[in-house]
């Protein structure tokens, strides 16, 4: 094994907890976020030597998933049936089960561009310019998105609210 075999080991070790999250957050499926997991570390394998540079190493191989993600979505992919034999493995789940569902299912409903800004945004704690670096955008766009993004979500939580208040 070469140094730079273990050096691109070494840098999988570092950022794939990170990565398997954030791909999770933009797909809701661990069989598919370990998927795009699969491809992203695949194309940072083939260019580790720019890779091995980069300044943000976690960066860079964020803004690749995200690109997978997206590539992803303008293809065949993301509108194929998944048949499964059980129910889909969910998260460990935290103090409220119900309401990270219920967020879960709003985030899930945006569109997949919407959500990768949220993500990169809220999740990731990336600054606007950052974001805009990432999805090849202007930060006016990402703007938008986040705006519309947000708007969208509170709208399903309030739908949400709205229709369990009238239950009970």
């Amino acid at each position: 094994m070469t140094t730079d075999d273990e050096a691109y080991l070494e840098y999988v070790d570092r950022v794939l907890p990170s990565l398997r999250r954030v791909a999770y957050l933009l797909c809701q499926d661990w069989h598919r976020a370990d998927d795009l997991v699969q491809g992203t570390l695949e194309r940072v394998y083939r260019h580790w030597g720019k890779a091995g540079r980069a300044r943000e190493p976690i960066a860079y191989a964020r803004t690749v998933l995200v690109r997978v993600f997206l590539g992803e979505q303008r293809t065949g992919w993301a509108r194929r049936v998944v048949l499964l034999d059980r129910p889909p493995e969910l998260a460990t789940p935290g103090p409220d089960v119900a309401e990270r569902l219920l967020v879960e299912d709003a985030l899930r409903a945006l569109p997949p561009r919407q959500r990768a800004v949220l993500v990169l945004r809220f999740y990731c704690d990336l600054s606007v310019e950052q974001t805009a670096e990432t999805l090849h955008c202007r930060p006016g766009t990402v703007k938008s998105q986040a705006a519309r993004g947000l708007a969208k979500l509170r709208e399903a939580l309030t739908e949400n609210d709205t229709a369990a208040a009238t239950r009970s």
